[in-house]
């Protein structure tokens, strides 16, 4: 008799928004929000921000204007290797929104696409447009629940 192969369980929130920040190759392994919340607090290295870059298809300038990161700032941090905690924070808090996005619409483009167009249920805004502050960043996830339950937006 075969046994049937179990299947790989589906990974959490926290292992998602990890792996847009590049992953166990570069953050080493992350399972819960404490553990991404303590990376955070460490400072995130600046190849996870190369890495979400990447993954969510912005440029330079734009990525670095959302998470309010002065041009010059993002140099020094290239040569360190490692953003500050506040800049780690606002980066983590963009992946985790963007990660849902991917959920709920069901793929990396869409989310994208949805990312940069003016958003009615946001007063016209582009969701990019309000992730810089935490504030903003609950407002894009409340328009994000509201769509994951059928919730015209």
């Amino acid at each position: 008799m075969l046994h049937p192969t179990p299947s790989p369980r589906p990974l959490s929130l926290p292992e998602r928004t990890a792996a847009v920040l590049g992953g166990i190759a570069i953050l080493g392994e992350v399972e819960t929000m404490l553990e991404l919340a303590e990376k955070v607090e460490d400072g995130l290295p600046y190849a996870s921000w190369r890495a979400f870059r990447h993954e969510v298809g912005l440029p330079k300038k734009e990525l670095a204007e959302l998470l309010r990161i002065a041009p010059r700032t993002l140099d020094r941090r290239q040569q360190s290797g490692r953003l500050e905690p506040d800049e780690s924070d606002r980066l983590a808090r963009v992946a985790r929104i963007f990660t849902r996005a991917v959920d709920v619409l069901g793929s990396r483009e869409k989310a994208r696409t949805w990312f940069e167009r003016p958003n009615r249920a946001l007063g016209q805004r582009k969701p990019t447009a309000l992730l810089g502050t935490d504030a903003g960043a609950r407002e894009v996830d409340e328009v994000l629940g509201r769509i994951e339950h059928g919730i015209f937006s």
